[in-house]
């Protein structure tokens, strides 16, 4: 598993997961249980990861849809 964004918005992290979803790319994420027991306080962010043979497609997935701004 590589880590491909990292994010308090889960906005964000649905949007990405759907843009993945439609270019075949199966994504999951890390750290979501975790963010909620901590409340407001967005201390711990949610990490969106992908398996390691899909990681490169991912990150042009999200590249080529305007997003590269949010690769880790």
């Amino acid at each position: 598993m590589k880590e491909l964004v990292r994010t308090n918005n889960p906005v964000l992290i649905s949007w990405f997961q759907v843009l993945l979803r439609d270019a075949g790319v199966e994504s999951f994420v890390f750290d979501a249980h975790t963010s909620v027991l901590e409340g407001s306080a967005n201390a711990i962010p949610r990490r969106l990861m992908v398996i390691d043979d899909d990681y490169d497609y991912a990150r042009q997935t999200m590249t080529d849809a305007g997003e590269g701004n949010h690769l880790v």
